[in-house]
């Protein structure tokens, strides 16, 4: 895909979000359960604290009939008349006992009750982040080819942190409200049965209203997150490019491209705002208008001394505060339910974007069980490797061996396959039919930590981590000593200057090492794998990024580190693979020459005219060499632009 075309507004885990079932019982069911006990403890906290919270207003109604109007005996919900004070004055000073016990106990219940919560959703989120982490791991490198690092950032921090934040303040507040709701109706009931029938009506109302809120937000949000990923990737991207951009004077162009992706985020969120924000009002005018006619019942029952209408009895004025006190506080919860139904459907959404990834069927296959790979002599063989990228062929009948201490070589124009060809043997990815076997050992069969352990890699690419000069170099041989890093980075013609270095060893390189230049980062990079002392040693353009006098100290460290050693090498330059044992010439994905340098120049075919066009030769080249190049430059363009 071209690096200038616009964001694509699919979502590009449309795919693994549609295999993914009830998420959100997935994640209380398989993450949740390690956890029971704390969430328990949150659940039993939040109950008592619910009802310590409702004391006061019944113990206020009970004082007003009881004690200031003296129309009521004094009397306490199921507690005996035999335990309680006879004078009015002690009846007093117990109410007075009580009401400041909910206060005190009940802020006690309510610091258990947010402990247990927040302890639950903590470690789920930890566990789902570790685990989503380590599944993208797993997975092959096709799989990265096809999204953003800004889209699997997001999922690992933007979603995650959804599914935290409704654990904690989602569920929190729906098992709060619910015990509320139902402890208050329960009183309403018990204290005036008909009068309750009006304070709950709206209820019914309000569960209709929510659900149509519920199906109308659900596939809102779900876009949303996808624009999230969106942002995301534009960013990151744009970030890492930020020297391009400022050489290029793009920065007019790549506004504009971010302020594209922010706009799609826009109006896509304020598409789901405007529905909440419809239906927040909505659901309050709801509850209030039950707040207004249990207070209009009420009052005018409290007035006539007797039922309105179809209502017989009698209601206290003590009855009716606590109806009014009570039913206030059901408007607000409510209303807030509202609230709690919309932090459930983004964190719905966010966990199928997880759970799809987790879900991912691109992963290599497991590995469990598996036998270590031993390396005696370090033959490595390719028998009939044929691999794909999504379809579309890419190494077709790839048969080579290479005896164990030899180096071969792999050449070709811009495309051949000779970089996927190593990381075949990395396991990067899986070939689609055919065998790769290090000492007749079938490398699929064997463990990819001891395959991978037993492989030194240096790449085109020379990715330094933040942090300092010497943990990049000790990266991946983290008990590796002092002398052992030195003794690396002298064999990689880098010691002399990391000396130079502010401060040597221990200089921060920056993000992906943009403190160094290029030469330098694939010299620490060298120094790397020649750490980690590999038995086989595979060199991906390894001296890409140096001049030619570094490339001349670089390849005289490389020649001392090859020997006795397996070693598979790529390189542009020719000059630097002259030596190889065996030089296998690549074209199209299949293999058209191998021999060594003499026998390849001798053959007069692609190598020689390879070596023609770097010795300047360009003038004695047959046209049919030159109408073949400009064949695959156009292919190339062609799929960089798809």
């Amino acid at each position: 895909m071209s690096s200038i075309e616009p964001a694509s507004d699919d979502d590009p885990f449309e795919e693994q979000r549609e295999r993914v079932d009830d998420p959100m019982r997935r994640l209380v069911g398989e993450y949740g359960r390690p956890y029971w006990l704390s969430v328990l403890l949150g659940v039993l906290a939040s109950l008592a604290a619910r009802l310590l919270d409702l004391l006061p207003v019944i113990l206020l109604g009970v004082a007003i009939d009881s004690l200031f109007q003296g129309v009521e005996p004094f009397s306490l919900p199921v507690v005996p008349q035999a335990w309680l004070p006879t004078k009015p004055i002690d009846q007093f000073t117990l109410v007075i006992v009580l009401i400041t016990a909910s206060f005190v106990v009940g802020a006690g219940f309510h610091w258990l009750r947010n402990w247990g919560f927040n302890s639950f959703a903590q470690d789920i989120q930890h566990d789902v982040r570790t685990d989503t982490y380590d599944t993208m791991q797993q997975l092959d490198m096709g799989f990265f080819a096809d999204k953003q690092t800004g889209e699997l950032m997001s999922i690992l921090s933007n979603d995650v942190n959804q599914l935290e934040r409704f654990l904690n303040d989602g569920l929190n507040s729906a098992f709060r409200l619910a015990v509320m709701v139902v402890a208050i109706a329960a009183y309403l009931v018990y204290l005036n049965p008909q009068l309750a029938v009006v304070a709950l009506s709206p209820v019914p109302l309000i569960a209709l209203f929510t659900y149509i809120f519920v199906t109308t937000i659900q596939p809102k949000y779900a876009a949303v997150r996808s624009s999230v990923g969106d942002v995301n990737s534009r960013l990151e991207n744009n970030l890492g490019g930020i020297q391009v951009i400022k050489s290029s004077n793009t920065e007019a162009f790549e506004s504009g491209r971010v302020d594209d992706v922010s706009r799609d985020y826009y109006e896509t969120n304020w598409g789901a705002i405007t529905i909440r924000i419809r239906f927040f009002p909505g659901l309050q005018l709801i509850s209030g208008a039950g707040f207004i006619l249990t207070f209009l019942v009420g009052g005018l029952w409290v007035f006539s001394g007797s039922g309105p209408g179809p209502f017989t009895g009698t209601l206290s004025t003590g009855e009716f505060v606590v109806f009014i006190l009570f039913t206030q506080q059901l408007v607000w919860p409510m209303a807030q339910f509202g609230q709690i139904i919309n932090m459930y459907q983004r964190a719905e959404a966010s966990a199928e974007r997880i759970f799809g990834l987790m879900d991912e069927t691109d992963a290599l296959e497991d590995d469990t069980g598996s036998d270590d790979l031993v390396v005696d002599d370090g033959q490595v063989a390719y028998d009939d490797v044929r691999f794909s990228y999504s379809e579309e062929p890419v190494l077709d009948d790839i048969s080579f061996s290479v005896d164990g201490g030899d180096t071969l070589a792999l050449v070709g124009p811009t495309g051949a396959g000779k970089s996927t060809v190593l990381k075949l043997l990395l396991r990067l990815y899986d070939p689609d039919s055919g065998a790769i076997r290090i000492d007749g050992q079938e490398i699929q069969s064997v463990s990819r930590t001891s395959l991978r352990q037993a492989i030194g890699y240096v790449g085109q690419e020379s990715y330094l981590f933040y942090g300092t000069v010497r943990d990049n170099i000790a990266y991946g041989s983290f008990e590796a000593t002092d002398a052992e890093i030195q003794a690396a980075a002298e064999a990689a013609e880098a010691h002399n200057f990391i000396q130079n270095l502010h401060d040597g060893y221990e200089t921060m390189v920056g993000e992906r090492g943009v403190k160094l230049s290029g030469g330098q980062r694939q010299r620490i990079a060298i120094a790397r794998a020649i750490l980690e002392d590999p038995d086989l040693l595979v060199l991906d353009e390894a001296t890409s990024d140096v001049d030619t006098e570094t490339e001349m100290l670089i390849q005289r460290s490389l020649d001392n580190l090859t020997t006795d050693r397996t070693t598979f090498a790529i390189a542009h330059r020719l000059s630097t693979i002259k030596d190889a044992d065996q030089i296998v010439v690549l074209e199209d994905g299949r293999i058209v020459e191998r021999g060594s340098h003499e026998e390849l120049l001798r053959a007069d075919g692609l190598y020689a005219h390879l070596w023609g066009v770097q010795a300047g030769e360009i003038d004695s080249l047959p046209q049919e060499f030159i109408d073949r190049a400009a064949r695959r430059q156009a292919r190339t363009e062609t799929a960089e632009d798809d």
